[in-house]
């Protein structure tokens, strides 16, 4: 039972902290200030207004009273009534008295005024209109063959400081919830800005500088965000120039072995010892590839659709046909979304003859899918063949080189921009890329 209740809660409460902590501010102000209003509503202004409209009833039935009476004038007792208690009064002759009004049952004045009225007269001896008149209460007493018509003034049987009060409990509370909410802001503020810039490293856009800010806790949670951002940019620059000192120092040794190839006069010999020494140094490109920082690159807003273009365009390959939704823009790293779609096209031709290429824009998405019609993927090894230097020995052709770094860098790319990418079985036979792009 409390699970059930606690995960009601949990969706219909708020999920950002700037609400949540509202809630928690403004909730027991409002919760204070409406007991508050319902104790002075009950205790003081109710039985304060009872009072004053049971006043007011008895002066009414003194009056009729007293006009009775046969000893008194009744002009003259009208006339004093009217002086000393402020109550118009009027007699009128209609032997027709309608009682039927309109009973406002919310009204509080209504449902007091006819509690004491009924009391006094019986159920079906007056009537009374509180809404005719801004400052006056219509109120009829039947009387033999007619009827008295009073005109009273509605401070009679209300309390003016009931407004008052209204007016000091709300307007406090609303200027405490406002203040709240400026706190509030400045407080979540700086939680917001590391959120941001965490996904925005997260992604592998280049962080300037962060300055933390806000309380000692989330200052304490920024200054560590960015000691272990300065962290992870050192490893990545290590890497790279180790990969890239490594790669020099190959290249030297290679270099002189095309050299001695050269004079070998034996052309087989040099034929099979030339292509192991080309392996190589595509091994060490996309080792330099694979290990190239994408941090340096700073995200811009481009225009996919040519981008796609103009990547085809270079090709000039019949076989591939390109569907897509023109003028797509997407705000990442131009030259990265470049070479993972390089990566894939090429992969694509290696192990295939027809390609196909669809791009599309959601509300939200961007679905790009490349496709052909090669001997495909296990299923079994879609992960695997996500992670670097991993060749499959099984479904694709061994006779292409690869190191198994393609789609692995491909992966690297569309992860860093906050995306995904799926593989799957092509309706054309081969392999199908599926790659999920944030607008």
């Amino acid at each position: 039972m409390f699970y059930g209740l606690s995960k009601f809660l949990k969706k219909i409460l708020p999920k950002q902290l700037f609400y949540r902590s509202l809630i928690i501010v403004a909730a027991p102000i409002i919760i204070m200030q409406l007991t508050i209003s319902i104790v002075f509503f009950d205790s003081l202004w109710i039985k304060t207004n009872k009072g004053m409209t049971k006043a007011l009833v008895n002066e009414i039935s003194t009056f009729v009273e007293a006009y009775n009476n046969e000893k008194y004038d009744k002009q003259e007792i009208t006339n004093l009534f009217s002086l000393y208690q402020n109550l118009n009064i009027e007699f009128i002759q209609d032997e027709k008295f309608i009682y039927d009004f309109d009973e406002r049952w919310f009204s509080p004045i209504d449902r007091t005024l006819r509690r004491e009225l009924k009391t006094r007269f019986g159920s079906d001896e007056f009537w009374f209109n509180t809404t005719s008149y801004q400052e006056l209460i219509d109120l009829r007493i039947k009387h033999h063959s007619g009827y008295f018509k009073f005109l009273v003034p509605r401070d009679r049987v209300t309390s003016s400081s009931a407004r008052i009060f209204a007016l000091w409990i709300t307007v406090p509370a609303i200027l405490v919830v406002f203040i709240a909410i400026l706190f509030l802001k400045n407080q979540t503020r700086p939680i917001t800005k590391l959120a941001e810039a965490s996904e925005r490293f997260g992604r592998g856009e280049n962080v300037e500088e962060y300055r933390p800010s806000g309380a000692l806790e989330i200052r304490k949670a920024g200054l560590e965000f960015d000691r272990m951002r300065k962290r992870i940019l050192r490893h990545l620059n290590q890497r790279s120039e180790m990969l890239s000192g490594i790669s020099h120092d190959l290249r030297t040794p290679l270099t002189r072995i095309k050299l001695q190839l050269a004079l070998i006069k034996d052309k087989e010999i040099t034929k099979k010892l030339s292509s192991d020494v080309d392996e190589m140094e595509k091994m060490l490109n996309e080792y330099l590839q694979f290990s190239k920082s994408s941090f340096t690159e700073k995200s811009e807003n481009f225009n996919l659709t040519e981008l796609f273009e103009e990547i085809v365009e270079k090709y000039e390959n019949k076989n591939i046909t390109v569907s897509q939704d023109k003028e797509v823009y997407f705000n990442g790293r131009k030259n990265l979304i470049k070479r993972c779609l390089h990566n894939l096209i090429d992969n694509a031709t290696n192990y295939g003859k027809k390609i196909r290429i669809q791009q599309q824009k959601l509300k939200r998405n961007i679905l790009i899918f490349v496709e052909d019609d090669g001997p495909g993927i296990l299923e079994s090894e879609y992960e695997n063949v996500l992670k670097p230097f991993y060749k499959i020995d099984k479904s694709r052709n061994q006779t292409k080189s690869s190191v198994g770094l393609g789609l692995s860098i491909a992966s690297d790319i569309i992860r860093s921009h906050g995306g995904d990418i799926e593989l799957g079985k092509s309706e054309l036979g081969g392999l199908k890329i599926k790659i999920v792009l944030p607008v």
